[in-house]
């Protein structure tokens, strides 16, 4: 979860400290006096500090150790203990960058909110870090399918307008990558983007992480709202926001201001908002789950981003694309599909869509064989039976059937897979399957098997009766 440095004289209180931070998942390092806890920072930056104000037999003390780690490590978070704590040191501490100040004897349960705030600020700040930097996710838009260009086409017409974007589709589609394309398109580039991650932050935490907080023991701290000003703030699994923040980010979106918790001056902010979900919010709004003006404040225009089953010629190109960035950030191996993989890549089924497909391609090159092509029988295979090398094994459905039920129904699969590789073109499928088209044709009318267009592709499916 987190490496924390502990800085205190006293070895008790250093080690109950440990003991209680890994208890709670955290790996910690200790310092009984600053030589120790410079020397540590020196090896490795920790995630997070806990530093004691008071340091016997030490030539700095606390406030001098934070003076000198937030001149050279102003993202670093400190969280200030003493036993002789008052409101003046409490304050001095928050004016030289201390995150928050806990006084001896310190309650643990007070501790571990403390600590978990401190490092959730801390990851914020530094996502927007990377972002600044370019080290954000690439925002890069693959794909040739006509789901896939259909798709850009939408994106690059909202790039032209202030409007609100509800992106909608599965799990691992690419909705962040959209939004980002958004933002990276649009004349704020220049400016912030901010995620919320709405299923990650806890209900108690959301709005003092939207709206931030102020109060004079602890001095002010940005939430994410403010940090986004100017620039395109995104809501994550937006259904997943408590409803009581619903209603006061559907007030932010109406007078684009707010008010900091513990404040009271208004803040007016400037900001382009996308939202993404995979949940239905037509049915949340039914049962109550989700508040209808704020959907219709977010659906301004709605965007649906295609699964890998809707747009399954991208797939070899993304596969490929993956290949080449791993190679370039771990130094994976940079082999090539060869032609079996590229086919049984678009036939697997893919629930977890673009993100799955990552997976599997990293999962290849670390441990597959060493050759330059990757080979169809390096990739996973799911629950599919297995047999001997040149013998399919048939599963227990469909060596039940008669010959002639078995083989409709193989054909029909059969033809349904290589359609939708193909993205829906009868020509390209007929080629492959070495079927002249009118031939195809017949063979897909007698197997009640048709063909229609979804999410801006060409799709095939059984005709119901």
């Amino acid at each position: 979860m987190g490496d924390i440095l502990i800085t205190d004289d006293e070895r008790d209180i250093r080690e109950l400290i440990s003991d209680i931070l890994k208890d709670e998942g955290f790996t910690t390092r200790l310092a009984a006096n600053a030589d120790q806890c410079m020397s540590e920072i020196a090896k490795e930056k920790p995630a997070l500090m806990i530093l004691d104000i008071w340091l016997k037999d030490s030539h700095m003390d606390g406030i001098d150790i934070l003076k000198t780690v937030k001149r050279e490590h102003p993202e670093i978070p400190i969280v200030i203990i003493s036993g002789h704590g008052n409101i003046e040191i409490a304050v001095a501490a928050i004016k030289q960058g201390a995150y928050d100040f806990i006084e001896k004897p310190f309650n643990i349960d007070q501790l571990m909110v403390v600590i978990r705030r401190a490092m959730e600020t801390s990851r914020l700040r530094r996502e927007n870090q990377e972002l600044k930097r370019g080290d954000a996710p690439s925002a890069e838009m693959l794909g040739d399918s006509a789901a896939f260009r259909s798709l850009k086409g939408q994106l690059d017409k909202v790039t032209r307008s202030n409007g609100r974007v509800m992106l909608t589709g599965a799990p691992g589609a690419g909705k962040e990558i959209a939004a980002r394309y958004i933002h990276g398109q649009s004349n704020r580039a220049e400016a912030p983007f901010v995620t919320v991650a709405s299923a990650a932050i806890e209900p108690e935490r959301m709005e003092e992480v939207l709206f931030g907080w102020e109060s004079p023991e602890r001095g002010i701290e940005k939430g994410l709202l403010e940090q986004a000003n100017g620039g395109v703030i995104y809501f994550d699994e937006v259904a997943d926001m408590p409803l009581g923040t619903q209603s006061k980010i559907l007030r932010v979106l109406v007078d684009q201001q707010f008010t900091r918790v513990g404040g009271a001056g208004k803040l007016q902010v400037d900001l382009r908002v996308i939202s993404s979900t995979t949940r239905d919010l037509g049915e949340l709004i039914k049962t109550g789950g989700f508040r209808q003006e704020l959907y219709h404040r977010l659906n301004v225009v709605p965007i649906h981003v295609p699964s890998l089953e809707e747009r399954r010629e991208d797939i070899p190109m993304l596969a490929e694309h993956f290949i080449a960035q791993l190679n370039r950030s771990q130094g994976l191996p940079l082999r090539k599909l060869a032609d079996d993989a590229r086919a049984m890549l678009q036939t697997m089924n893919w629930p977890g869509n673009v993100r799955q497909l990552k997976n599997v391609v990293e999962r290849v090159l670390i441990l597959g064989e060493t050759t330059e092509l990757i080979s169809a029988r390096e990739l996973p295979s799911g629950d599919e039976p297995q047999g001997e090398e040149g013998r399919v094994v048939l599963g227990s459905a469909l060596a039940t059937l008669p010959l002639r039920e078995a083989r409709e129904l193989f054909e029909r699969e059969y033809l349904l897979t290589q359609i939708n590789r193909f993205g829906g073109n009868i020509s390209r499928t007929a080629s492959f399957v070495g079927m002249e088209r009118s031939a195809l044709h017949r063979k897909l009318k007698s197997l009640g098997v048709t063909t229609a267009n979804k999410a801006g592709g060409r799709v095939a499916f059984v005709e119901e009766d």
